[in-house]
């Protein structure tokens, strides 16, 4: 049966009286429990926020958190026992066992047994991951596939066009985002936002038994070998890349001590600049699509402070980073060699750049100007956008999926111009950190 509120109590009727009266409510309001003694939602939970139009909370299930949203059709606890807490979630999304906290599941977003997706993650639609995966301040555009046993914390992915042509990221993968130095200004951009949210373009492979170190840009269409480390960039896309493992002589390590930073913080630049693209998008359009029928604007809302918060978790990251340069100019000055001694002083410049101009940094990347950016080209996608709903109907996929090639070169243009405003206003404040491609 699709709902079963009130079969659902008679089901348990002799044990009503031991059942909280959170639970009560959402049976009342039509929730399926097979097992409600073994459900527990807790009492800051606003059942307003809980649909009863087909949702089931499997035994096991605990909900918790003020924040938390439920639309109609989800399911949770389907193969074990589910904790999900201040999360909102779509239309029928599935997350089958695990703990779930502060986060955004777009409609059938869905999760495997033992998945942990800590705060800060983002869902889109139809994307999700198998069993026992790892999550934390990650974002997944639409039908980005992770197998099982995967962390893949710090990272944005996009690519591909439907359930059968997406992004994949094969089991046993790892994305590394934590250094030796201990900082974690590591994310990386697999795809980007402006090309990526018009649902057109080749996927991403990453090969199982695999790790990326981050931070690092890969473009889309390209695939990394299964049982390969890649280390690098590769954001043109399109190829086929196999990584390897360290070898050599052991060399030392200086805790605190960097070499080389234009890497780094040029790859930190641009995944925050997509933040902000990401941001723009939302606001224009994820905020003006017709609100859900029962539970209104709240998840759209919900996806827009997460992502206010991915963006304010990727600066203070970045400027932790900035800070740390104290450290490693302190060492260097000690004779201590950066990784290329034949560059130290260019190497001690950009890290001396960096720290002294993060101030300088951190405003641009707050003060909110890229709203200006690539306004024509913005207003001409919005209109055709909304031509498309006036068609489609309320889809985001099938109205995005209709947009001609002019509108969506538009949406791009727009985005693109985002994301080069942001990354050319921080690059004109430390230009001895811009990397330089040959």
């Amino acid at each position: 049966m699709a709902s079963g509120g009130k079969d659902g109590r008679q089901m348990d009727r002799g044990a009503e009286g031991s059942l909280a009266s959170s639970v009560l409510k959402l049976l009342d309001k039509g929730v399926r429990m097979p097992a409600p003694s073994l459900v527990e939602v807790g009492p800051e939970v606003d059942p307003d926020r809980i649909s009863g139009a087909g949702v089931v909370f499997h035994g096991g299930t605990r909900v918790h958190g003020a924040k938390t949203l439920i639309s109609a059709g989800t399911q949770l606890g389907g193969e074990a026992p589910v904790t999900v807490v201040d999360c909102q979630l779509g239309r029928d999304v599935a997350l089958k066992g695990g703990f779930f906290t502060a986060s955004v599941f777009l409609d059938r977003a869905n999760f495997g047994s033992g998945a942990q997706v800590r705060e800060g993650c983002l869902i889109e639609e139809e994307a999700g991951g198998g069993h026992t995966v790892g999550l934390k301040q990650t974002l997944l555009f639409p039908f980005a596939t992770l197998g099982s046993l995967v962390n893949f914390c710090d990272c944005f992915l996009a690519g591909g066009t439907s359930r059968k042509d997406h992004s994949e990221v094969g089991s046993s993968y790892i994305h590394f985002n934590y250094t030796p130095n201990q900082d974690k200004a590591t994310a990386s951009l697999l795809g980007d936002v402006p090309r990526g949210v018009m649902l057109q373009e080749r996927p991403i492979f990453l090969g199982g038994q695999g790790g990326l170190v981050g931070p690092a840009r890969i473009g889309f269409g390209t695939v990394i070998a299964a049982g390969s480390v890649w280390r690098g960039d590769f954001p043109e896309g399109g190829m086929l890349l196999k990584g390897g493992t360290v070898s050599g002589p052991a060399q030392p390590f200086h805790p605190g001590l960097y070499g080389d930073i234009r890497r780094r913080v040029t790859n930190n630049i641009f995944y925050i600049a997509n933040l902000l693209a990401l941001r723009q998008w939302y606001l224009h359009v994820r905020l003006t699509a017709p609100a859900d029928g029962e539970m209104g604007d709240a998840l759209w809302v919900g996806a827009l402070a997460t992502l206010e918060g991915a963006i304010a978790e990727r600066i203070a990251r970045f400027r932790d980073l900035a800070e740390k340069m104290g450290i490693s100019l302190a060492l260097a000055e000690k004779g201590l060699p950066p990784e290329r001694a034949d560059r130290r002083e260019a190497i001690m410049g950009q890290q001396r750049e960096l720290q002294e101009r993060w101030p300088a940094v951190e405003a641009r990347l707050t003060d909110r100007r890229e709203g200006s950016a690539g306004r024509a080209a913005r207003d001409g996608f919005l209109e055709n956008l909304l031509a498309a709903r006036a068609a489609q109907g309320n889809d985001h996929l099938r109205v995005i999926r209709s947009l001609n090639p002019t509108a969506r070169a538009l949406g791009t243009a727009w985005l693109t111009e985002v994301v080069d405003a942001v990354a050319a206003g921080v690059q004109a404040e430390i230009p001895a950190c811009l990397q330089v491609r040959s």
